[in-house]
């Protein structure tokens, strides 16, 4: 077998647990990868640590004051990287020539325009960014199909669907023979509490995921299940499924991270231990496979499986997702906008957990989501849905709150 070329790699989100976990695994292969951009919002000593392991040609970091600190932190370490700054910055490195392939793992809508950018640009996108699909993903896909861009999820439970579909899948389930898709929860670190205690719930509480190890948004959007809910959507995406052929299915363990069942009662999952190195790695190496460090599963030790159903009073997010997608328009841009402002004010102490659902079921109720099909109308729509949920209090006792219509 010839050797592989060696890509040229942008990760947005550098020091983020996604591109920490990306930077590991490009170490193990100097030979298959080169470092082309780094980039942070304003976590610089991480930053500069990377630039020094990896001597970037090119370090953004989106605050300004931040990146004149960095600029000359980077002089005085006598790199040759050239340090650029803010949010056009991370487009600019996402689209350079040099670059071969994009890791897109800026958290929330403030990865949106890069990962769009990467897209136009004909990349190799490696999508960790969910909230691209999630927010605007008809224009996205749009993108990525008029530019030929090639687009992989590193998501696990997506990558593990990506996995178990036919090699020749062309985005039409019926044709492949698909039933449906199984997307795997572990159910997060609340999956047996009592729902009276919601109330109690910290963020530190919030953020201590019994398996994974992730960034403390994604992790309270784990213990609520939108972070299912949002997989749900750019599963929609990501795949051409409707609403009705995708599951979400309770495996506490995180060993089976999604499956596919097919007509003829077959059912295809991808398992290993839960580890984001190895959705990572199989994207980089497409379609070749890499080591990547993380531990071999032992089944025999592993033992028992289990799965239950979701259980959707407990996690009404979930259930909000749903009803989203099938809204349609703009709903699931509303809906991310106003999931992202509720964790953010409760991981400031500003919301109690419990309210989190009320305010995301509030906003989807009093915000009219137009179909969103342009980058600005997506963008304007997300302000609208933010602004809505900044301003959302907690009605008293007895007052109706407006809820999104069921499906």
């Amino acid at each position: 077998m010839d050797a592989p070329r060696v890509q040229r790699l942008a990760i947005l989100g550098s020091t983020g647990s996604i591109g920490v976990n990306t930077l590991d695994v490009v170490a193990r292969h100097p030979e298959r990868f080169q470092l082309v951009a780094l980039t942070a919002h304003a976590r610089i000593d991480a930053l500069l640590a990377q630039c020094k392991a990896f001597k970037p040609a090119f370090a953004v970091v989106v605050d300004a004051a931040a990146a004149r600190t960095f600029e000359q932190q980077v002089i005085e370490a006598g790199l040759n990287t050239r340090v650029l700054c803010g949010v056009e910055a991370l487009e600019k490195v996402a689209s350079l020539p040099e670059v071969d392939t994009v890791m897109a793992a800026i958290v929330g809508v403030a990865g949106l325009r890069s990962s769009l950018a990467a897209a136009a640009a004909g990349k190799k996108i490696l999508l960790a960014n969910k909230e691209s699909l999630v927010t605007a993903g008809r224009l996205f896909m749009d993108t990525v199909r008029a530019h030929r861009a090639t687009l992989l999820p590193i998501d696990s439970e997506h990558n593990a669907v990506f996995q178990s579909l036919p090699d020749n899948f062309s985005g039409d389930l019926e044709r492949s023979g698909v039933r449906r898709i199984l997307l795997t929860a572990s159910g997060g670190p609340f999956r047996t509490l009592p729902p009276g205690e919601f109330a109690r719930v910290t963020p530190d509480q919030a953020c201590a995921h019994p398996n994974w190890v992730m960034g403390r948004k994604i992790s309270v959007d784990s213990a609520t299940m939108m972070n299912k809910g949002l997989e749900v959507i750019e599963a929609h995406w990501l795949f051409g499924a409707p609403a009705a052929k995708i599951d979400v299915v309770v495996h506490p363990e995180s060993i089976v991270h999604s499956l596919v069942e097919y007509v003829d009662g077959s059912m295809i999952a991808q398992l290993g231990n839960p580890d984001m190195r190895t959705p990572i790695a199989h994207a980089l190496a497409f379609p070749r496979r890499i080591e990547n460090g993380v531990n071999f599963l032992d089944l025999a030790a592993t033992g028992a499986l289990h799965f239950e159903p979701p259980d959707h009073a407990r996690f009404p997010c979930l259930a909000l997702a749903y009803a989203a997608l099938r809204e349609g328009n703009g709903a699931a841009t509303v809906l991310n906008a106003a999931n992202e402002v509720a964790v953010a004010r409760f991981l400031d102490h500003d919301l109690a957990y419990a309210d989190i659902p009320r305010l995301i079921e509030g906003v989807l109720g009093g915000v009219h989501a137009p179909p969103a099909v342009s980058l600005g109308e997506v963008l304007n729509l997300d302000h609208d849905a933010r602004v809505r949920a900044q301003q959302w209090r907690k009605p008293r006792a007895g007052t109706n709150t407006a809820s999104m219509r069921s499906h």
